[in-house]
Parts: C-alpha cells; sequence; structure tokens
C-alpha cells in the first residue's frame, strides 16, 4: 500500500556461486516430476530390448526392481541433496566447482552442454520420422526448423510453461500402457514372468539397457534456481519421479510379457510394444503407441533444452561464460537451438563422406504374427502414416523391413 512496491530478494547462493532467480514463476513439484521424468525415461519406448537381452521376461522384470534400489535411488539422493544445499542454476556445475575448483567444473559443464545439444539434435528428427513419406525433403527441414524454433520460443517464455507442458506430453505419453495393462490382464499368465534362458542372455546388452534407462537423475539440478522452495521441493520431486519412471517400466512390462506367448522373447526389442499393442488391443491401439512414442520426443526435447539453457545460464553467472548469456532473452534457448540446427547436416554430410557410420540393427520377423494378422487384412490408416521406416540414436530400420513392425520412437544419445 501507500505506492511502495516490494521486490521478492533472490534465493541466497553458495560464496562464489550464481544467485537464484525469483522474477519469474517458480517450478513447483509437479512440473518438476515431469521434466525430471522427461530428463531420464520419457516412457518405456526402448526397454523392450531388455527383455530379449535378458533372456526372457524375468531378468528385466528383475532388473527394474532391483536396479533402481542399486543405481537410480542412491544418484536421486546425491542429487537431491546436492540440489539442496546448492540452490542455484548450474547444478552439477557449481558442485564439481565448490569440490574441485573453477576449471574442472568448466569442463563438466563444457562436456555435458556439448552432450545434450547432441542428444536433443534429434528429437525433432525423430518426431518427424513418423510423417517421412508426406514430406519432400524441402518440407521436412522446414517442419524441422519450425518444430525447433516453436519448442526453443516455448523454453523462451518461461520454465514454468515448459513444465506445464511437460506433465500434459508425460501424461499423454502413458496413457496407452495404462490401457494396454487393463486390456491385457484376461491374458496374462504370470508363469510367463519366470521365462528365463541363459544361453540367449546378451549381459552386454542387458546391463546398457538397465543403465542407459534408468540414469541421468542429476540433469534437472541445473533447474535448482528456478525452484520454489527447492530444499523441500527437489527431494520430493525426486522420489516422485523414480516411482513415475520404475512404474513407467514395470507395468507395461508385465502386461506385455505376461499376455505374449513367452516363445517369442527373443523378438522383443526396440519399438516392440507397438506390435504387443496390435496383438491385445488391435490397430487403434498400436495407433496410440505410436502416436506417444512421437509426443514422448517433445517431451524429451524440451527437458533436454531447459536443463541445457540453465546451465549455460548458471555457468554465465559464476563468471565461466561471457555476461550476456546471463541475461533473460532468447540468446540463451537460441544458442542451443542453433547448435542443434546446425549439427543435424553436419551429421548427415559426415554419413554422406562415410565419416561416420551407425550400426543398424535387424528387427523381428512380423511372421510371429500371422494369426493376428489374418483376422486384420487392411493396413490401419496409422501405420501408414506413422510407422514406416522409423530411426533412432539406438537403431535404423531399412525399407525393406516390414513397416507395420517398424517404431522407433523414443531415444537418449548422451
Amino acid at each position: 500500500m501507500g505506492g511502495d512496491v516490494v521486490e521478492e530478494s533472490a534465493d541466497p547462493a553458495p560464496a562464489g556461486g550464481p544467485r537464484a532467480s525469483s522474477s519469474r514463476p517458480k517450478l513447483t513439484i509437479l512440473p518438476l516430476i515431469a521434466l525430471i521424468f522427461f530428463d531420464v525415461s520419457g516412457g518405456p519406448f526402448g526397454v523392450e530390448d531388455s527383455v530379449g537381452a535378458g533372456g526372457g521376461p524375468l531378468l528385466s522384470l528383475l532388473g527394474f526392481l532391483l536396479f533402481p534400489l542399486l543405481w537410480s535411488v542412491p544418484e536421486a539422493l546425491v542429487t537431491a541433496e546436492l540440489a539442496a544445499g546448492f540452490p542455484a542454476n548450474g547444478g552439477y556445475v557449481l558442485w564439481i566447482s565448490s569440490a574441485f575448483g573453477p576449471f574442472w567444473g568448466f569442463q563438466e559443464g563444457l562436456w555435458k552442454w556439448a552432450s545434450g545439444n547432441l542428444d536433443n539434435a534429434l528429437y525433432p528428427v525423430l518426431f518427424l520420422d513418423y510423417l517421412r513419406p508426406s514430406l519432400s525433403p524441402a518440407t521436412r527441414a522446414a517442419a524441422l526448423a519450425a518444430i525447433t524454433a516453436a519448442l526453443t520460443f516455448l523454453n523462451y517464455r518461461g520454465l514454468h510453461i515448459v513444465g506445464l507442458s511437460a506433465i500434459l506430453l508425460a501424461a499423454f505419453s502413458l496413457s496407452p500402457f495404462l490401457a494396454l495393462a487393463l486390456l491385457a490382464l484376461p491374458k496374462i499368465q504370470p508363469r510367463r514372468w519366470l521365462a528365463f534362458d541363459p544361453r540367449r542372455v546378451n549381459w552386454r546388452g542387458y546391463f546398457n539397457s538397465m543403465f542407459w534407462n534408468l540414469n541421468y537423475w542429476d540433469k534437472a539440478s541445473t533447474l535448482a534456481g528456478e525452484v520454489e522452495d527447492p530444499t523441500r521441493t527437489f527431494p520430493r520431486a525426486l522420489y516422485g519421479a523414480v516411482v513415475l519412471v520404475v512404474a513407467s517400466y514395470l507395468i507395461p512390462l508385465l502386461a506385455g510379457t505376461g499376455a505374449m506367448d513367452g516363445s517369442r522373447t527373443g523378438e522383443w526389442t526396440d519399438g516392440y510394444f507397438a506390435q504387443v499393442g496390435m496383438v491385445i488391443g488391435g490397430p487403434w491401439l498400436r495407433w496410440w503407441i505410436q502416436a506417444a512414442a512421437a509426443m514422448s520426443n517433445m517431451g524429451l526435447f524440451q527437458a533436454e533444452m531447459s536443463s541445457d539453457s540453465f546451465q549455460l545460464l548458471g555457468m554465465s553467472e559464476m563468471g565461466m561464460l561471457p555476461a550476456f548469456f546471463a541475461i533473460r532473452t532468447f540468446i540463451v534457448s537460441g544458442s542451443v537451438m542453433l547448435f542443434g540446427a546446425l549439427l543435424y547436416p553436419a551429421i548427415e554430410y559426415m554419413k554422406s563422406r562415410n565419416w561416420v557410420k551407425f550400426i543398424s540393427t535387424s528387427v523381428h520377423s512380423q511372421s510371429s504374427f500371422e494369426s493376428a494378422q489374418t483376422q486384420q487384412q487392411a493396413v490401419d490408416e496409422a501405420s501408414v502414416n506413422l510407422l514406416p521406416d522409423c530411426s533412432s540414436g539406438k537403431s535404423r530400420k531399412t525399407e525393406e523391413e516390414d513397416p507395420e513392425i517398424d517404431l522407433e520412437g523414443v531415444s537418449k544419445v548422451e
């Protein structure tokens, strides 16, 4: 009253660290859970490999029960403690700088940022791969630029908006698997969960799948300065995210492996949940899973963009980068977008010159589902529009393979 303007003070920061901003709406627990979910997972897309590499469902299910306790929970607890102790932007860069000095803090920030941008350059491409047959090269390039710019602008508009969109995307990405679980209930035979063939175990692939899908809990720490009451919110959000991620893996795996023929476990590879949906629910459920996989890429992009942008902002506030990176303008988000926009054509050029090579993996044959396909002679519209020749960082499918089972929804490359 009386015309006085009261400004909310910034949160205190550790000595030598950045000060947390309070001029914009803060992240609350639900948006933070959604962002952590996309930093780590994005949904069960890609966990199918753990069944095939594990020689059956038993090792896969045990892995997603035990590895979170051995790996994810400790990493989440470390992140929660340090994010609460250093409630400022920059996250792990600030932690390393405080422990080992600014040189190693800068190295951590540099390579984490480069890794995140390599990762993020793929997600708009993966999203458009579902529409590949209907887009000319020029239209595809324009669409890539438009999607990247739109999502980057959303990040620039405010982290609270990004958090809300992450909630909606997470709900949509997980919703078909709730339907899958309900439809699979009458068909589940618990004895199928115990199937295990030690001769078919690929330990390297199995452990890679476990760590790949249960890692990166520290990514959201770069946003600590944008979280409301981080000392309370961050530990609770990380706890909620651990439960959500583990449930998003176990529920679809329990439903799919329990309802499907146990003799076909070797065919569980990336994208197999789409075929599980086809067999259990029909074309509509397969289309829903494919659409969820596509939209999950948008959530992955937003979460990665947010972490990378606020990491740069935090590094600038610590004096590691030029001061203009600390200004809340399009510069920070735009720099991430520009790096990704330049990276993709660079990779395509290197591929055309045979300077780099992506390893291809073959997909399972659809012959195992001949009985299901005889009941469904016509190819549904969803498989025509969404499925053909999808690719990801984990595997790349060729056009000669059957398009009806060709799904690569989500991949994380870090």
